[in-house]
């Protein structure tokens, strides 16, 4: 019998944090917290940069669509989170469910591909000074923006779709606080083979090129900044790139605690843990990051808050 697109279970349960009614108002506070500040920082970052003919230059083209991603990227997770928290139903849909997790799919696999291009932008300006105007030129930036965009969405799309395909006939808990794609194929009653087959290939593949591309970037960078003679080249080649390097070590380092959680440390919530790194610190200290290692950026947000209080 076909069993495609069929399913006895209409709604999941999301275990969440603690299941101690007393922590749950600390919890609500603090997610919520995070969330406006990561919404607002990565806001003003947008802000920043449009508003400033000086940052109208690739880099900073770049950061203000990783400042989108990640508002996305957390919008998609928190709200829903916080609805659960304040009433005490820790219920989702079966299509909300679905939708948290093409989005989250989505705007994670963007902040991947947005970081590689960041990281490829830093190789050509330190390496090839000279051709970096004419190599990223606006029209090569927004095809490098278009095509991560493109890619992630029918990347997002793929695993969506597929997991419509499967059954899902009980239980009904993901130990999780978002639908996340490998609990969820945990809770299938159907085979998920093709589902196992394609995250490993397609979505292997998908994370580990960008991290290739952002390692091998950073060789050459490295490489490029040891021959150069004078102190102050040195340093500000570096400073170029540093605030890009914390934000890739601090990305890609929770989602490597995800991902490479073992089965032990998953048991006992170590794996959510990482996850709220991941999916929450992360954006939430991006605007940080970029704002304090940055002099352009500090002056640019500066002018927008003069602006915005005169």
């Amino acid at each position: 019998m076909d069993r495609r697109n069929q399913t006895s279970i209409s709604e999941f349960l999301l275990m969440g944090f603690s299941k101690h009614p007393e922590q749950q108002l600390l919890l609500f506070w603090l997610f919520l917290g995070m969330y406006l500040v990561t919404v607002l920082g990565n806001l003003l970052i947008i802000l920043a940069i449009g508003s400033d003919l000086h940052l109208h230059t690739p880099m900073y083209f770049f950061l203000a669509n990783l400042s989108f991603s990640d508002i996305g990227f957390i919008s998609t997770i928190i709200p829903k989170m916080l609805d659960n928290i304040s009433s005490g139903i820790k219920l989702i849909s079966y299509s909300a469910c679905l939708t948290q997790l093409y989005f989250f799919g989505l705007f994670a696999d963007l902040d991947n591909f947005l970081l590689a291009v960041m990281a490829l932008d830093r190789y050509v300006a330190i390496n090839h000074p000279l051709r970096y105007a004419m190599t990223m030129n606006s029209q090569r930036c927004v095809l490098l923006v278009a095509g991560s965009w493109v890619i992630t969405i029918f990347h997002a799309l793929v695993h969506t779709l597929l997991v419509t395909r499967l059954s899902f006939c009980g239980p009904n808990t993901i130990p999780h606080f978002f639908c996340d794609l490998v609990p969820l194929l945990k809770l299938a009653c159907t085979s998920t083979y093709v589902n196992d087959l394609v995250l490993t290939l397609v979505a292997g593949t998908l994370l580990i090129g960008p991290f290739v591309c952002i390692l091998t970037s950073y060789f050459y960078i490295a490489l490029t900044v040891l021959r150069i003679d004078a102190p102050n080249g040195k340093q500000k080649a570096f400073s170029n790139c540093t605030s890009h390097l914390s934000v890739v070590c601090l990305f890609y380092s929770t989602a490597i605690g995800v991902y490479l959680c073992t089965p032990s440390s998953q048991s006992d919530g170590k794996d959510r843990v990482f996850s709220v790194m991941y999916t929450v610190v992360t954006p939430m200290l991006n605007p940080f990051i970029y704002s304090i290692r940055n002099k352009d950026m500090k002056g640019a947000l500066e002018k927008l808050l003069r602006i915005k209080t005169s």
